[in-house]
């Protein structure tokens, strides 16, 4: 039996992969601003020596622009922006719990 907690881990997992990510990373594209898109290239084209095995290289190195940009976002303090990205990104990813309803995207 599989509990609610078991089941938020695994399509949490499930989404916060290379894979996810590098679907958000189009997302993102076409609702950021020219600062935020230079952030999210430069965190992409970060020389990076270790790719995780179950991971492309591409979807990786676009995973990274993400990470970049939501961290850049944070540090800056600009956490309506970062919250408002965040949302777009998150309600467009099939099967992902609504964090405020506790509901399914599906």
């Amino acid at each position: 039996m599989e509990g609610p907690v078991n089941k938020l881990h695994k399509a949490s997992v499930d989404k916060v992969c290379c894979a996810a990510q590098s679907e958000a990373y189009d997302k993102l594209c076409t609702l950021i601003n020219e600062d935020e898109l230079a952030i999210l290239k430069r965190g992409r084209n970060l020389n990076s020596n270790h790719v995780p095995k179950n991971s492309e290289a591409l979807n990786y190195r676009r995973a990274t622009g993400v990470e970049a940009l939501f961290g850049y976002l944070y540090l800056s303090g600009e956490t309506d922006r970062l919250n408002e990205l965040f949302d777009a990104v998150w309600t467009d990813i099939p099967g992902m719990p609504d964090p405020i309803h506790n509901t399914s995207s599906d």
